[in-house]
């Protein structure tokens, strides 16, 4: 007999197991969550929140998104990238990024209800986890997961208790390992992974400090510092990253990965800090120094059984892109509804095996991208002349030379704008954030071809209603004149079927097949003399099917498939998609 029985065991508090926690709460299940440590993140590490991200608040509740909005650095704030010799030295270059490019800013605008902000991961942590555990969810602090053994009814987990050396067990119907980088429960269940991990070094310095004077003029979440021959490997680039406007920052320095890391002191933090800053007689407060290794590794198997792994567990990769926690988030808002459909019967075990289908190509694109990201450094550092030398006197020189007036010198300032201008993969790709399309068994295409990505599907967001893609965003009106958002209509745990004038059958298949399932299904007419209008045509415009058509799109607001028109059996026609959805 185990000790606990809960539905879902999760393994973890961080981005991933929290949201995981706090969408099957919200889904009135009851999971349990715990963590091996005594309280949530304690340094900023992640921090970019995207759209998509928001979306996954905003569907928790307004509440949730509301409290996100009020801790995050809003998105003007987040600026520009900016490249120099010190924060307080001179500027080489910058560039518009996060979506404060106009033309961005409006792609930005017309694709979501969400605003990209900086929500540092000791806010958006226990925002999650409050979230979890005030709608129900248990959690223990303190306690470790040791091993696991699954049946075919269930999970058993042994815990270890960290406050008394006693071992316990939990038994549950899935577990959930979003146990980070090092994941046990991944190793535990014989996961498949490629890549290497320890592909580089790099400390964090945690420090308080008022920059105002330096920065306030060009707001930037991140400050790119060159110093020929400073650090390891001679470049000398170091991060200065904004955690809150202007008086708390991080540095992220490398060391050499081929050797031990080193045992940093405040006094030598405080050295880089004022280097790096570039005012010697600094007096920063230093709150936290830690040490971590760049990863290049994927799972290319993300579950096995009734073991399922997410976030760092299955992705671990540098922060570039900031990508991290959200990729996090965007793994739990995926799996938990499958979960939850199944613990209450509404689901056959086949719905499960979606969730890899589905979320493994995603591990793979974002880790690629991330360390591709750190490659396209290497254009600015060509363009400065910087891999020319490894004298810090020439390399010195070699910087200096842009300034001078000859042929070569406006050839090589040519090349630097154009060499941080590449940086846009990196620090505005929206495309990376909003573009994913899944193929799997809980998507039903019924044949109709992918349409092609018009533009670079790494920059730009194409919306569009082809199952498996994310419902696009347009604004619509009630019957009061608010405004909401056509992702307002989905989500929340169950499925939606979106249709027009004309779509009277739709609305009678789903009211019956929602019966017969035992499954909630929310039904809604969009036109004219509605509840929800499109005064606007933009949904009209988005939609890609005819008035008596008909969109059936899943809790997570991704289209599982689309009919263009009326047809003569619409009973059927659903019956045979939620039947193949569901593993019915």
């Amino acid at each position: 007999m185990a000790d606990i029985t809960t539905d879902v065991l999760i393994i973890g508090t961080g981005p991933a197991g929290s949201a995981t926690a706090a969408l099957l709460a919200s889904y009135g299940l009851e999971p349990m969550v715990i963590n091996r440590y005594r309280w949530l993140a304690n340094t900023p590490r992640a921090h970019i929140t995207n759209q998509r991200t928001m979306e996954v608040l905003r569907d928790l509740g307004r509440d949730v998104e509301d409290e996100a909005y009020m801790f995050a650095t809003e998105q003007d704030l987040m600026g520009q990238n900016v490249f120099c010799t010190a924060v307080a030295g001179e500027e080489i270059g910058r560039m518009q990024s996060w979506g404060n490019h106009p033309l961005s800013r409006a792609e930005h605008l017309l694709s979501s209800p969400g605003r990209m902000n900086d929500l540092p991961q000791t806010y958006m942590e226990p925002l999650l986890f409050k979230t979890a555990c005030s709608r129900g969810a248990q959690s223990r602090m303190s306690t470790e997961y040791v091993s696991h053994v699954q049946d075919a009814d269930g999970v058993t987990t042994t815990c270890l208790d960290r406050l008394t050396g006693k071992q316990f067990t939990v038994r549950s119907k899935f577990l959930v390992g979003a146990d980070g980088g090092n994941s046990k429960v991944a190793e535990h269940a014989g996961l498949t992974f490629e890549g290497k991990m320890g592909v580089a070094g790099s400390m964090n310095i945690l420090f308080e400090c008022d920059l105002s004077r330096y920065v306030a003029h060009r707001p930037s979440v991140l400050y790119w510092v060159l110093q020929p021959g400073a650090d390891v490997g001679g470049i000398g680039m170091g991060l200065v990253r904004m955690v809150r406007p202007w008086n708390e920052w991080l540095i992220v320095w490398g060391y050499d990965i081929n050797q031990p890391a080193p045992a940093v002191d405040d006094a030598f933090a405080t050295k880089v800090v004022r280097d790096l800053v570039g005012v010697q007689d600094l007096q920063p407060k230093i709150k936290s120094v830690s040490t971590w290794t760049v990863n290049n590794m994927y799972a290319t198997t993300m579950s096995n059984g009734r073991v399922f792994c997410m976030g760092d567990a299955t992705h671990r990769h540098p922060p570039s892109n900031g990508l991290g926690s959200n990729t996090s988030i965007q793994d739990a808002f995926n799996l938990a509804w499958k979960l939850a459909a199944v613990i209450r019967g509404q689901a056959g075990m086949g719905l499960l095996e979606s969730y890899q289908a589905e979320r493994a190509p995603v591990a793979k694109q974002i880790v690629t991208r991330a360390n591709k990201s750190i490659e396209e450094f290497g254009p600015i550092f060509k363009a400065l002349g910087l891999l020319d030398s490894v004298d810090p006197v020439k390399m010195q020189e070699n910087m200096d030379a842009r300034c001078n007036d000859t042929d070569d010198a406006e050839k090589q300032r040519e090349a630097i704008r154009q060499a941080i201008a590449h940086k846009v993969y990196e620090f505005d790709a929206h495309g990376v954030e909003m573009n994913q399309r899944y193929k799997s068994g809980a998507i039903v295409t019924d044949g109709q071809p992918e349409p092609a990505f018009e533009k670079d599907a790494e920059l730009h967001y194409q919306p569009t209603t082809w199952p498996g893609a994310r419902l696009p965003h347009v604004w619509l009106f009630g019957p009061e004149g608010e405004k909401v958002s056509s992702l307002d209509l989905t989500g929340h745990g169950v499925f939606t079927v979106l249709t027009g004038i004309g779509g009277d059958g739709w609305v009678a298949a789903a009211k019956s097949l929602s019966k017969e399932f035992g499954l909630p299904i929310t039904v809604h007419k969009i036109g004219p003399r509605q509840t929800w209008q499109d005064f606007s045509g933009d949904w009209a415009r988005a939609r890609e099917i005819r008035d008596s058509g008909a969109l059936l799109v899943r809790p997570d607001h991704h289209v599982a498939w689309r009919a263009e028109a009326a047809v003569k059996d619409p009973e059927s026609e659903l019956r045979r998609v939620l039947k193949t959805i569901l593993d019915r």
